[in-house]
């Protein structure tokens, strides 16, 4: 086999893959189609039994590594392994899988990467909701460079990030997971993290493909009764945002059904779509058990051969976790003829090639790690504290009373003051994998919130009372809380989430809501200590928004942070210290009131505020919304009264943004488009640019938006993607709702209709900062 074209890195990787395939046996060409989760039985479901050191499991591992194996499951992500020792264990693990198959190829390793490697002592960094909140692509990208450097440090070759699932519902678990409820936003934030992850020689994976965020109810993996137009306007665009501009290697399959096709069997969505219209080259793996599912829970499958011949010519080419529908059961099929030897050349071929791009089929291919591994490096944990003061938003300071004094008196109070895991969400190792290990450390340092602001106030007297749980309904904590609280200057009510999953948590996989009131008793914590007449500053430390309405005019300032990671404590005492000058916007709007969902911004006319219903869904903080600790001016607007252009034409649009304050802050603009009159119904407002400025006091920077009719394309009655001429506005903001200059145009010429090759991204240039 050493002198095999197959071997030959001179090849090109398709004549190679033909050539070993060509040699294969059908059980060996099955065997790369599925992963194995070591430790995990096949009928674990969503509880997967704790990975040991040893590779056992209920197979018998030698047999079944004989034809080879496609895939092994977290072998960090699910138990605490030394890094050092994990690496080493996986080199062996590897070594004896490609020992014995005739071929000598080992298997790819997978791990979660959603925040950070989830694998005990890495790096916990801020969720993609905080992601969002910085508007800063180039960020999230070195973020996500890091996270690919720490996945290959110890052998592992694919990445399951980023979510790509555009919030449709603020009641949905994984809100936590997502980048925010606008595609734009999402997409191009989502495409850094892919081109991070991948330069770092990462396999990437597209999740989850597609509609998972727009279940019936907020109910993890509920039906998805979108439409042809949401489907293609909201859902699919960050993924073809990533796919094209991030080059993503790997796409997973959501586990929804959309009107009634579930997506691990939609041919339409993974081979017509995915594949022919869009070129993607990759691999669609199946989100975990979810090939099981079409049999058990959509029902659209008999046996588990049909469920695995259903996925297969959906174009699902591996089986995740764990080995069930793709083993045996297939086999039978195939050789009972019901299931066509074609569909698994064609899903081994796919993984092949994957496998010759990241070396793994060539002879000099070297398993054993090189190097000291440091998963929590210094420069990680720097990076994680920027993420994170960037991630900070300041929604209220009415009378300035932020930053706080450096002397004062503050009674730290709430559930989420003093407990690490306040800053981390569900995917996080500690809140992941951890709880079911109390015995183990945390693994990395984590501050509170309570010890970070001790630290960052040393001359503040700060005592702290818990107050109350944060799901429970006791309210025995009261009294002391509201006596710590009346012996203070000032109250800071530290109220949030805790991250789990299926039900442990109040935010996470499986921990979905049915309101947006404040978890548990704190929202009646933060009644009584308003009531003390005392200023309170809300600090919320959480996976969603919250209805805030309840206490508008009431709080004496309100800081919002999206779990913000193992630097969060210091980066929000930060911001409570003035020594961060907050800069974070919001990815998803702030409700007003707790129900009326769901909501989001991106809504048609008939979708706010009007007399034909008496719900209100304005939200009391719109999307894009965040103050500073300093003051911004815009000026010398480029944009006349109506300007015509064609379709197919460019319009530029700029402003010059002036730091007017006496610190450094950053502005983000934010360009608009309202479309006022369209064949089908149009969101009011929705983004097509943004820009971050960083600026010194007295210091100005120029930003200008190269606006292309692309981005006014929608989904017509047809089905058709089209530009349609007519009057357009283009709105330069601060946010959703807060205007600053318009440009008025007129789209002039023929519809044009588009296709996969259409512009995504409007182009943005500073010329100068001075």
């Amino acid at each position: 086999m050493t002198t095999a074209p197959w071997r030959d890195p001179a090849l090109p990787a398709a004549a190679r893959v033909d050539d070993l395939l060509s040699r294969m046996t059908l059980e060996e060409k099955t065997a790369q189609l599925y992963g194995v989760w070591v430790g995990a039985t096949a009928t674990d479901g969503g509880e997967v039994a704790p990975l040991q050191r040893e590779m056992t499991a209920d197979y018998d591992w030698d047999e079944l590594i004989t034809h080879g194996l496609g895939q092994l499951t977290r072998p960090f992500g699910t138990a605490p392994v030394d890094p050092a020792l994990g690496a080493q264990a996986l080199a062996r693990a590897q070594r004896r899988i490609a020992g014995a198959g005739r071929f000598g190829i080992p298997a790819i390793a997978h791990e979660e990467c959603l925040a950070g490697f989830t694998a005990w002592q890495a790096t916990a960094y801020p969720v993609p909701l905080a992601w969002g909140a910085t508007f800063d692509p180039e960020l999230v990208e070195e973020m996500a460079r890091r996270i690919g450097q720490d996945l290959r440090s110890v052998g592992v070759h694919q990445g399951l990030a980023p979510v790509l699932d555009v919030v449709r519902d603020l009641r949905w678990g994984r809100v936590e997971e997502t980048i925010g409820e606008d595609p734009y936003l999402v997409g191009t934030v989502g495409a850094a993290y892919v081109r991070g992850l991948e330069s770092a020689g990462v396999v990437a994976t597209l999740k989850h493909f597609a509609g998972y965020a727009s279940s019936a109810g907020a109910r993890n993996q509920a039906p998805v009764r979108a439409g042809i137009r949401e489907f293609a306007d909201v859902t699919l665009p960050p993924f073809e945002l990533a796919l094209r501009e991030g080059g993503a290697r790997s796409v997973m399959a959501a586990y929804n059904d959309t009107d009634g096709v579930p997506a691990h069997a939609d041919t339409g969505l993974l081979t017509e779509l995915l594949r022919e219209q869009w070129g993607f080259t990759g691999t669609v793996v199946a989100d975990y058990f979810g090939i099981g599912f079409l049999q058990t829970l959509h029902r659209v499958a008999e046996t588990e051969a049909e469920a695995a011949h259903a996925a297969l010519a959906a174009g699902v080419d591996v089986e995740l976790p764990t080995l069930k529908c793709y083993g045996t059961p297939l086999l039978e099929a195939v050789g009972a003829g019901s299931v066509p030897e074609s569909l698994i050349d064609r899903a081994a071929r796919r993984v092949l090639l994957q496998k010759c791009e990241l070396g793994l089929l060539d002879e000099d291919w070297d398993p054993e790690p090189a190097g000291r591994i440091t998963l929590d490096s210094a420069a990680n944990r720097a990076l994680a504290r920027q993420l994170a003061e960037e991630s900070v938003v300041l929604l209220d300071n009415p009378d300035g009373l932020l930053p706080l004094a450096p002397d004062t008196r503050i009674a730290v109070v709430g559930p989420r003051a003093d407990d690490a895991l306040a800053m981390l969400g569900c995917y996080s190792f500690p809140s992941h994998v951890l709880t079911h290990h109390p015995e183990v450390p945390m693994g990395v340092e984590i501050p509170t919130l309570l010890e970070s602001l001790r630290a960052e106030l040393p001359d503040a007297k700060v005592t702290f009372a818990e107050g109350c749980g944060v799901s429970d309904p006791d309210t025995s904590g009261f009294e002391e809380a509201v006596a710590r609280t009346a012996e203070a200057d000032v109250c800071v009510a530290v109220l949030g989430d805790r991250a789990g999953l299926f039900g442990r948590g109040t935010s996470g996989e499986g921990c979905d809501a049915s309101d947006l009131h404040i978890p548990g008793a704190q929202g009646e914590l933060l009644d009584a200590l308003v009531a003390t007449g005392v200023p309170v500053v809300l600090i919320l430390l959480t996976g969603r928004p919250y209805a805030l309405g309840r206490w508008d005019g009431r709080l004496a300032a309100i800081v919002q942070a999206f779990f913000p990671g193992e630097e969060g404590g210091p980066a929000v005492a930060g911001v409570l210290s003035g020594r961060v000058n907050p800069s974070g916007r919001l990815p998803v709007s702030v409700p007003r009131v707790p129900g009326g969902q769901p909501w989001t911004y991106l809504q048609p006319p008939l979708g706010l505020k009007a007399d034909v219903s008496n719900l209100d869904p304005t939200p009391l903080y719109p999307f894009g919304h965040g103050r500073a600790y300093t003051a911004f001016t815009w000026e010398d607007f480029t944009g006349g009264p109506q300007a015509e252009v064609d379709t197919d034409g460019s319009y530029d649009v700029s402003v010059t943004v002036r730091n007017t304050g006496d610190r450094a802050g950053a502005e983000v603009v934010q360009l608009y488009l309202h479309d006022p009159v369209a064949s089908v119904t149009r969101p009011d407002v929705r983004l097509i640019g943004y820009r971050r400025l960083p600026l010194e006091p007295g210091e100005s920077a120029h930003v200008t938006f190269r606006f292309h009719p692309d981005l006014s394309a929608f989904t017509d009655r047809s089905g058709r993607r089209v530009v349609e001429p007519g009057a357009l506005e283009l709105r330069l903001a601060a946010s959703s709702a807060d205007v600053r200059h318009t440009a008025r145009l007129a789209l002039t010429g023929p519809v044009r209709v588009l296709g996969p090759d259409r512009r995504l991204r409007c182009e943005t240039e500073v010329s100068g900062v001075w």
